[in-house]
């Protein structure tokens, strides 16, 4: 019996007795909608499917070609038989003139591997079965057991350096690198610039250990850190080149910031960097010739840092903007351009591809995962959480400049308290200068603790990884009250971290749309439950979905319309 369901877009508003081209009462491709007019399919009759099932199965066989057909019974699936030429276009013909017993092609699709999406070179360069990576969140969120699972799967991920200690930090480096000998892995580097000790002894700690590959994020321009990190692993290649051995993955969300990583070093960082004698002139004179990172990440509507772009129109515009370089520059490589924000789902991540990104990032979905440096209070209300309950709030490291990041409003006050903190840091200079009635409400509300208290924490803090910001804090009244409140905000992502009871409320929690999505696109499955999330299995569902979604559309745009799609997309 024919199935009217998978006819092409020319059958369709014809009846079952009307007949097709050819005179046949048997519906045929129509001329311009099969993949080639001129082939045919022979196979055994057996392996068609025309069930939903049936079909599912065959699409999901990504190492076969899939070959969408027409016979007696209806339009089916297989991915055996061969093509075989006819003598002239199929829909000119009758079933009984298709020589052979071959009978008429609608659709094909070629095998696919999940490492064809994306740049291959990204691949290559890194070392990957994929060209998929897990994106940094501070204080080891990202852990090392996330960074080493992604590793052994041949994917890249990005160790969460940020408000770690220095002895901290350490011993994820050496815990990674003992796991993961030839990598992959990545480390963060994010732009402190309140703190440029802390940055410069994070760049020490990489060139100490050799780490290869940093994550460079939340930049707002470029610093003699990060061009240090650059400058001190390149080396003459001896054929004229440069050989790179610190590599830079740079996260942006704006074209001005993009340009000075797509640029070389700039000499105004690069001379003093020789002056003080951590470069030679030799690696000053090669980062001239070599862009400031390898690949450019444009991060759109993201969890944590963010600039709320959309990414359909960021992505063209970094991309452009590369090739503008390129073309001005004339690199003996091209700097990649991947995209992050708001990947969640297979849909995203073939969009991401689809508009010529060299690799994707997801970050908020990796949040949720047995691997992820948190609490399981966090990740079972991430599980739960919807697309829309995500909101903006302060950053504690750049409290005082404005800017925001995007974190979960779902089961916490904290994106409310911290907007109220701001609020108080914006209409007052100093905190004795806070009224009476608002600072009760501050204290016990939101700080729980007195304000000395509060800064004793805070001397006893910065007195260990930055002195100096003490000795300013004690001129400026302001600056004293924004460390006040910065304890807060530094404070909301440890209890969250370490599940501190009493404080469920205060958690600040990095997320986006994208963890909403992921949310919907699992339900049902058996990546539902937080605890199933394991984080390179959700990356390899992530890209097999993509490379599914793939095929489908492109079985589609030859007139072919399988209605399968839940069955084919729901995860594995």
């Amino acid at each position: 019996m024919e199935n009217r369901e998978w006819d092409t877009p020319a059958d369709r508003g014809r009846t079952g007795s009307e007949p097709a081209a050819g005179g046949d009462s048997t519906p045929v491709a129509m001329a311009g909608l099969s993949i080639a007019p001129h082939l045919g399919w022979r196979g055994p009759e057996l392996s068609v499917a025309f069930d939903p099932q049936g079909i599912a199965g065959r699409v999901r066989r990504l190492d076969m070609p899939c070959f969408v057909v027409r016979n007696g019974h209806g339009v089916g699936v297989t991915n055996d038989g061969e093509l075989v030429p006819l003598a002239k276009p199929s829909e000119l013909l009758k079933p009984s003139e298709v020589p052979g017993g071959a009978v008429t092609v609608v659709a094909v699709a070629s095998p696919i591997s999940l490492g064809a999406l994306g740049d291959p070179e990204f691949l290559q360069c890194y070392g990957l079965q994929a060209a998929y990576m897990a994106g940094s969140m501070a204080n080891a969120i990202s852990s090392e057991a996330m960074v080493i699972a992604l590793g052994r799967a041949g994917l890249l991920g990005s160790f969460g350096a940020g408000g770690l200690t220095p002895q901290r930090l350490e011993e994820a480096i050496v815990r990674i690198q003992r796991a993961l000998p030839e990598g992959p892995y990545a480390f963060n580097l994010i732009h402190s610039p309140h703190e440029p000790a802390v940055e410069s002894r994070t760049v020490d700690l990489y060139i100490k250990h050799g780490v290869q590959v940093v994550e460079a994020s939340a930049y707002l321009a470029l610093t003699p850190h990060v061009v240090r990190y650059r400058a001190a692993g390149l080396s003459p290649d001896g054929t004229g080149g440069v050989r790179i051995g610190n590599r830079v993955i740079a996260k942006v969300s704006r074209r001005e910031v993009a340009a000075q990583f797509l640029n070389p070093a700039p000499d105004r960082l690069l001379q003093p960097l020789v002056e003080q004698r951590m470069i030679t002139p030799q690696q000053a004179a090669l980062a001239r010739q070599v862009p400031m990172a390898d690949d450019i990440t444009v991060e759109a509507d993201s969890g944590g840092h963010t600039d709320n772009r959309p990414l359909v129109c960021l992505l063209p515009s970094i991309m452009d903007l590369r090739d503008q370089v390129q073309a001005a520059q004339g690199y003996g490589a091209t700097v990649r351009v991947g995209a992050a924000g708001g990947i969640g789902t297979p849909s995203s991540a073939l969009a991401a591809y689809m508009m010529g990104a060299a690799y994707v990032v997801t970050g908020s979905v990796n949040h949720s995962c047995v691997e992820a440096g948190t609490s399981s209070y966090v990740k079972r209300i991430l599980a739960q959480a919807d697309m829309a309950d995500v909101m903006m709030a302060p950053a504690a490291d750049m409290f005082e400049m404005g800017v925001n990041l995007q974190v979960l409003k779902r089961g916490t006050m904290f994106p409310l308290r911290a907007r109220k903190l701001y609020e108080l840091y914006q209409a007052y200079d100093s905190l004795e200068a806070i009224p009476g009635p608002e600072l009760e409400k501050l204290e016990k509300q939101i700080l729980r603790r007195s304000v000395g208290d509060v800064w004793g924490d805070c001397v006893a803090f910065f007195s260990e990884r930055d002195p100096q910001q003490i000795t300013r804090a004690q001129q400026d009244s302001k600056r004293r009250m924004a460390l006040v409140f910065r304890w807060y905000l530094g404070l909301a992502t440890r209890w969250a971290v370490t599940g501190e009871t009493g404080r469920e409320l205060d958690y600040q929690i990095w997320c986006g749309p994208a963890m909403g999505a992921f949310n919907d696109w699992v339900r049902g499955s058996r990546l539902e439950p937080p605890e199933a999330r394991q984080v390179a299995d959700v990356a390899w569902r992530m890209m097999e979905g993509a490379a599914l979604l793939y095929r489908l559309q492109t079985l589609k745009v030859q007139g072919a319309r399988l209605p399968v799609y839940a069955e084919v997309m729901s995860p594995s």
